[in-house]
């Protein structure tokens, strides 16, 4: 705990560090800016200012772990919103295994399934 007169804030614990860490690689990958996220957090509910949002993702700074999950909430919603990307073809040539591939017809044995 932080003493008396202390204004330095608690030290985040390592799940906080984790998540603070997934929610960069995420949107670092998506190419999702700050204030993306920000606007699709505060729609779905959430109550804490842009700048805050950017002192989290860029420096960690503590957030209580319901608008942390709204952030996470609120870029998962935003990268599933994101054009699907091409995937690597398994050897039966689908991009999922044991979905039948609709392209050709083919079902995930290798059958047509007309």
């Amino acid at each position: 705990m932080a003493e008396a007169g202390n204004n330095q804030p608690e030290p985040l614990s390592l799940s906080e560090q984790e998540q603070i860490r997934g929610l960069k690689v995420a949107l670092k990958e998506s190419e999702i800016s700050v204030e993306e996220l920000w606007l699709k957090y505060f729609s779905i509910g959430g109550s804490i200012g842009e700048y805050e949002v950017d002192a989290y993702v860029e420096t960690s700074f503590p957030l209580p772990p319901l608008e942390r999950d709204l952030l996470a909430h609120a870029a998962n919603e935003l990268i599933d919103e994101l054009p699907a990307r091409s995937k690597a073809p398994y050897a039966d040539g689908n991009p999922t295994p044991g979905v039948p591939d609709s392209r050709n017809n083919i079902d995930n044995r290798g059958h047509h399934a007309d």
